[in-house]
């Protein structure tokens, strides 16, 4: 795997990865998100743009996701400052297949980690095996499921301590 860079805040090359991410999962009958709620302007509405990672593979983005301090709508119970929550992981469909998701959650990870938190958590379709198994080779562990605005959601976290 050749070296790849992060920056911060870049939400329109997120905004790109993502909405041919999911162009390519809707195109191989696995739709994720609807591609209109992609855009920009849609992302900001939950995702401020400092929130947003993007790996580089030289001047192509690769990779995306968001990293939030907060996430009251799938983990309100959780008390602020001790987590991070992890949204949106996309991998460009031209550089699919070669073990960046992993590297992405290894990021999200040490940023988490490096701001002292003890748990990286996310939430995914309780529908998704490939992407629950993804989650899971990469060390994070159920914490429950539950139905979240009309969706049924698996809750994992990554232990950081």
């Amino acid at each position: 795997m050749e070296d790849l860079t992060f920056t911060h805040g870049d939400l329109a090359a997120a905004a790109g990865i993502l909405m041919a991410t999911a162009a390519r999962l809707a195109e191989r009958g696995e739709p994720l998100w609807p591609v209109p709620s992609l855009t920009p302007e849609r992302l900001t509405r939950h995702y401020p743009p400092e929130s947003w990672r993007v790996a580089w593979r030289g001047e192509q983005a690769v990779g995306a996701f968001a990293l939030l301090d907060r996430d009251p709508l799938f983990w309100p119970e959780d008390p602020p400052g001790e987590v991070r929550y992890l949204h949106k992981l996309g991998i460009h469909p031209h550089a699919q297949g070669r073990g960046l998701a992993q590297v992405l959650l290894l990021e999200a990870a040490r940023e988490t980690r490096e701001a002292g938190c003890v748990f990286l958590r996310l939430d995914t379709a309780a529908s998704r095996p490939k992407l629950r198994a993804l989650y899971e080779r990469a060390g994070f562990r159920a914490v429950d499921e539950r139905e979240v605005k009309g969706f049924h959601v698996v809750r994992y976290e990554l232990p950081l301590g």
